[in-house]
């Protein structure tokens, strides 16, 4: 029982450690006041989005950001995605919509339709979005502004995620906890081992020319977590990439249920592990078991050192990402708990194979 009390409290003052770097360094995208001119491609992959896409591409217009153009592809959608974006696009000369092609064998539903609006894109910049996402002024030139600046091949960014339902609230927040408890986001563009990777699809800004010759989508073709492979891929072939947080310039709704929340992240997390089902359960006992495990204990001082330690860590998280921090410290147990049970979904779908999204077999 020793050993378990030592290995849990070196493992939570090593994640409040790596939480506290990421409060103090704060990697956020920065506004900035410089104006640039070079051509942006906004591409928007879309499936059964016509309940959220409107959204983005009204953001889009308003924002101040002048020399764009926005390319929407409909991939395969049953609903009314490809009429609400048409509509929006005969109104404004900027914005285009496509049909996608069919599914090839051997691809990822977005990853080839990621690929098919790069072929289609002629900006300077290439910047692939999410449907259901909304933009702020000040986004796309303060991002273009870190392009310049940093020479990056790819700039990332973690959007500020809206929650209003309690399912959300147990479950959405686990993705900047994991990201911001075990990562030092700054390292991502510091360290150029291809190991130290993290991005997120939901904001992917690349140089259209070094896209176009690598052709990132096609290179990770059959991947479920496209956006940290590509990363991967980025560094390894030497060129600087970068992740922040998206500073309250970009946000998005992920999911708009406890049950799609749920579906939702377990098709990812186990990806996020490399599919390592062992580096994921070791992962769960460090966080989760040989905490209850020294709560059992009844050692007093040794309690209230690890609880103060992990609700300084929610506050830190929770501000550095823009979330409610009252509200991760009083559900952490709850989101505890919910992350073992997406842990148990997404480890049951991969070895029986059968995880699904959006209508498509994964």
């Amino acid at each position: 029982m020793t050993v378990i009390i030592l290995i849990t409290l070196f493992f939570i003052i090593l994640r409040f450690t790596v939480t506290l770097f990421n409060f103090i360094s704060d990697p956020k995208l920065r506004r900035v006041g410089k104006h640039y001119t070079d051509k942006v491609s906004i591409l928007i992959p879309a499936r059964n989005e016509a309940g959220n896409i409107l959204t983005l591409l009204q953001s889009i217009h308003q924002q101040d950001y002048q020399h764009y153009e926005v390319l929407v592809l409909d991939d395969g959608s049953t609903d009314d995605t490809y009429a609400v974006c048409s509509k929006f696009a005969q109104a404004h000369a900027q914005f285009k919509v496509i049909k996608g092609a069919e599914l090839p064998a051997g691809w990822i539903g977005k990853n080839f339709a990621c690929h098919q609006l790069a072929l289609q894109a002629d900006g300077d910049y290439l910047l692939f979005l999410d449907a259901d996402e909304q933009v702020q002024p000040g986004l796309i030139n303060s991002a273009v502004h870190r392009m310049h600046t940093g020479s990056l091949g790819l700039l990332s960014l973690f959007a500020n995620q809206q929650m209003q339902t309690l399912g959300e609230n147990l479950v959405v927040p686990l993705m900047h906890f994991i990201l911001l408890n075990l990562l030092p986001v700054r390292l991502i563009s510091l360290v150029k081992n291809p190991s130290v990777a993290a991005a997120s699809g939901q904001f992917m800004l690349f140089d259209a020319p070094v896209y176009h010759q690598q052709q990132w989508h096609k290179a990770v073709k059959d991947k479920v977590v496209e956006d940290v492979e590509i990363m991967r891929l980025i560094k390894a072939k030497a060129y600087n990439g970068e992740a922040l947080l998206a500073n309250g310039m970009i946000s998005c709704r992920m999911y708009k249920s406890y049950t799609e929340a749920l579906a939702g992240f377990s098709k990812n997390f186990l990806a996020a592990f490399n599919y390592s089902i062992f580096g994921f359960l070791t992962y769960l006992l460090l966080v989760i078991i040989f905490p209850m495990m020294l709560v059992m204990t009844l050692n007093l001082p040794l309690i209230l050192f690890m609880c103060g330690l992990i609700v300084l860590t929610r506050i830190m998280i929770s501000l550095t990402s823009g979330q409610n921090a009252l509200y991760n410290v009083l559900l952490h147990p709850l989101q505890m708990t919910n992350m073992m049970i997406v842990a148990f979904i997404s480890i049951q779908k991969y070895l029986t194979k059968t995880t699904v999204w959006k209508g498509r077999r994964i």
